[in-house]
């Protein structure tokens, strides 16, 4: 059993004995290199293809992840159910610390995961799960970061007429549609979902991850840059939607930022001039973007503030991070924070950020 004796470095040498890996990809996030090794040739050309935009030669890796296809292991292990975020009732997710370590199982799929230190393992049916195996990856690079002193941030992220802009809002307002919509108008992308911060002089920068963008069926309608991610019977299917059921419908389609807008606009790194928080409501009152005082509006925080996770392992006792509200209020200090309310209207909102992008403040109403 690979799970006979619960000690990381134990299970690990297990599974990599067992299901040694015979090929790999060579990724570059910024200035953090990955190597992911796998025994499945099948699910290396899957991550190939994924993240096509971030290939890179082989170099000293500052992350190795060993990646193993296998059957769902049903291991009997004294797992703790991980509690759904507000506003979910599935349990996906079940945990186990071990010895320097951490195991994670997904309920739904059977993919487990096994971290610390410097291992860093996925097993189980990868390439049937290779959403899941993505996600893992980019935690590993989040990891990174925040030991490099990083803020993590629920947030999108574009660079347009040279300002770095994250876009946060509370559940469903739309962030990534409006990054989109900007990406359109000619922004560079920086990161679907998540940001990790970075305090450097006389700036905040702000590190993307290299997750697609996933959008409902009205993002892709309501965008024609997109309209080639929808076969013609789902553009009939969807168009016949009325706009509260689409904007409900939980369907999702990954979004190739390089097919669909030309290469070299997924940057991943820029300053961050200013934080755009949503805040509007489906109504037909005009859109409205407006500068804050986030010390005086900490209702807003909530929106951009990010829990680390169960894939996030501190190093040691003082490596874990500090997540209060003053604390990333001394970082955004460094940066405008604005608010939009109002109704929802896309157009007009982007117009808004690229006003403020152009002439460093909101548009006249």
């Amino acid at each position: 059993m690979i799970f006979d004796k619960l000690e990381r470095k134990d299970i690990v040498t297990r599974i990599r004995s067992e299901l040694p890996v015979t090929e790999d990809v060579h990724l570059q996030f910024g200035n953090c290199h990955i190597q992911v090794q796998s025994n499945s040739g099948t699910v290396i050309s899957g991550l190939k293809r994924y993240f096509s935009m971030f290939i890179t030669q082989p170099l000293p890796a500052d992350r190795i992840i060993s990646v193993h296809q296998a059957p769902d292991i049903s291991a009997e292990l004294p797992f703790t159910l991980k509690q759904p975020d507000p506003g979910k009732t599935r349990i996906k997710e079940e945990y186990l610390d071990i010895e320097n370590g951490r195991i994670v199982r997904k309920r739904l799929t059977g993919m487990m995961f096994i971290f610390g230190g410097e291992d860093h393992v996925a097993i189980g049916p990868c390439m049937e799960n290779l959403n899941q195996v993505v996600n893992f990856i980019n935690n590993r690079y989040i990891e990174w970061r925040i030991f490099q002193n990083g803020l993590l941030g629920h947030a999108a992220g574009v660079r347009i007429h040279d300002k770095g802009l994250a876009l946060a809002g509370f559940s469903g307002m739309g962030k990534s549609t409006l990054a989109l919509h900007l990406v359109s108008k000619g922004a560079d992308f920086v990161s679907n979902d998540r940001l990790i911060l970075e305090k450097t002089d006389p700036c905040v920068w702000m590190h993307g991850v290299g997750k697609l963008p996933r959008v409902n069926p009205g993002t892709i309608l309501n965008n024609p840059d997109l309209k080639g991610l929808l076969s013609q019977q789902d553009h009939r299917r969807f168009s016949a939607l009325s706009k509260d059921d689409l904007w409900n419908l939980e369907y999702k389609y990954d979004v190739p930022i390089d097919q669909c807008f030309g290469d070299n606009h997924f940057i991943l790194s820029t300053p961050m001039d200013a934080l755009i928080i949503l805040n509007w409501k489906h109504d037909n009152k005009p859109t409205v973007l407006q500068e804050v005082n986030i010390a005086r509006r900490r209702d807003l925080l909530p929106a951009f503030m990010k829990s680390t996770g169960l894939f996030f392992l501190p190093d040691r006792h003082d490596s874990i991070p500090d997540t209060s509200e003053d604390f990333y209020i001394r970082f955004l200090k460094w940066s405008h924070v604005l608010e939009i309310t109002g109704g929802v209207h896309f157009e007009s909102a982007t117009d808004a950020c690229i006003y403020w992008a152009q002439h460093g403040k909101t548009p006249p109403r």
